[in-house]
């Protein structure tokens, strides 16, 4: 789902959001591939797949909020309080599997995993592009609209932007 044609390349493997900029510098190439393999060792999964006739379609990264360093120690995303929310802050599905559904699916899924492994809520940091069209190369966050459709309600504003678009927190609470 995250490798690069190139092994060597030093791409996301949706780390950035996992360790400190520090971390995440120092990771590079190949190394990257073997942080996620002991990220998927651990007991809690680093997020959900989507699959279609046996192929990996998409991805959506949730974790523990305490677990994700930027997000842990952000002043541009608030926390609005003591929580123990889980963040769901990054979905991407495959070139070829688009528009088949797969965003819902994963947010979904995404949620029912938070829920089972014992999240309160889930809080999301998408874009408030209203009726713009976003640059795929940061769609990854998703909008506002999708998380509404999925059950989430505006929180708070923050300070953050992504791709020229506010980014606002949501929350789905769980029961």
């Amino acid at each position: 789902m995250f490798a690069p044609k190139k092994p060597e390349s030093s791409v996301c493997w949706c780390l950035s959001w996992r360790l400190s900029s520090k971390e995440n510098r120092a990771l590079t190439g190949t190394a990257r591939a073997d942080k996620v393999r002991e990220l998927c060792s651990r007991p809690l999964a680093p997020g959900v797949l989507a699959h279609i006739d046996g192929e990996v379609a998409g991805w959506a990264g949730i974790a523990p909020r305490a677990d994700l360093h930027p997000f842990r120690t952000s002043r541009k995303i608030p926390h609005l309080d003591d929580l123990p929310v889980w963040s769901l802050w990054c979905i991407r599905v495959r070139p070829g599997y688009r528009k088949q559904g797969l965003t819902p699916a994963l947010i979904d899924g995404a949620v029912e995993y938070a829920r089972a492994s014992g999240a309160p809520c889930v809080e999301s940091y998408p874009a408030d592009n209203g009726d713009e069209r976003m640059d795929l190369t940061m769609a990854y966050v998703g909008t506002r609209r999708m998380f509404e459709r999925a059950g989430f309600r505006k929180a708070a504003d923050t300070d953050s932007v992504v791709g020229g678009f506010p980014r606002i927190l949501m929350r789905r609470m769980l029961d």
